[in-house]
């Protein structure tokens, strides 16, 4: 049962990740003004594969625990908004909507690894790494917003 769980969260996780495929960031983000700690490119598949198969897990485990309706709506939340931060921010170029998102993310994330950590600690572990990320992950979207303040009110590259 725990793997059956697992391949549906993981479909889950995936089918947000292919939103990058579908907006990718592109010539737009690449004339960006970014900050010297941007982490390079070819780390982000790198990351997320890795915190998708770590939240896939989280929420297989916790799908089987008792008590857990709060971690699975919390859940379902997070992935909901982490599937909307590429639309907006690369799709529709919506720097400052794009850190809204992400601030509503955070908050997701963080509640979804409070929940989750009261009905299975290693779920709840599960998601710091990803708690971790999305920080980086407002950091530079605030980051690309200050150095870029035309494009952030809307003016194109």
């Amino acid at each position: 049962m725990f793997w059956f769980l697992f391949a549906i969260f993981l479909a889950a996780c995936f089918s947000v990740g292919a939103t990058g495929g579908l907006f990718p960031p592109g010539a737009w983000y690449d004339r960006l003004n970014k900050p010297s700690w941007t982490p390079p490119n070819w780390l982000f598949p790198v990351a997320w594969t890795t915190l998708y198969l770590c939240m896939a897990f989280a929420g297989a485990r916790a799908a089987l625990a008792p008590d857990n309706a709060y971690a699975m709506a919390l859940w379902a939340l997070q992935i909901a908004l982490n599937g909307l931060w590429t639309p907006v921010f690369f799709g529709l170029r919506r720097i400052r909507l794009g850190l809204v998102v992400l601030s509503a993310l955070w908050c997701a994330v963080a509640a979804c690894c409070i929940a989750l950590w009261q009905v299975d600690w290693l779920a709840g572990l599960l998601f710091v790494p990803y708690l971790t990320w999305v920080s980086v992950a407002w950091a530079l979207n605030f980051s690309v917003m200050r150095l870029n303040p035309e494009i952030a009110r809307g003016a194109e590259v």
